[in-house]
């Protein structure tokens, strides 16, 4: 039988969500555009592997996280970020 069909069943509270919210960390710094040329900030949003990050991972906006995409993009390009990590 399912649960819910018990007479005696205790109802679940749902618990609390432990996740803190993230930050977005352009609004704090008071970024409104994205450099490709500021590399230091672009590798805050690149994994070890060399991928851009989620836009869940780093909690931007997603116009932020499109501004970024195409900065990394554009850094790569230009040779000022490496197109892919360590192998």
């Amino acid at each position: 039988m399912a649960p819910s069909s018990r007479k005696n069943a205790k109802k679940r509270t749902p618990a609390p969500d432990p996740r803190k919210p993230r930050r977005n960390q352009l609004t704090a710094m008071g970024i409104t555009e994205v450099d490709y040329k500021d590399v230091q900030l672009l590798r805050t949003f690149i994994s070890e592997r060399g991928k851009i990050r989620s836009r869940r991972v780093t909690g931007l906006t997603p116009q932020q996280q499109r501004q970024v995409a195409t900065a990394i993009k554009n850094a790569r390009e230009m040779a000022l970020l490496p197109v892919v990590g360590p192998a």
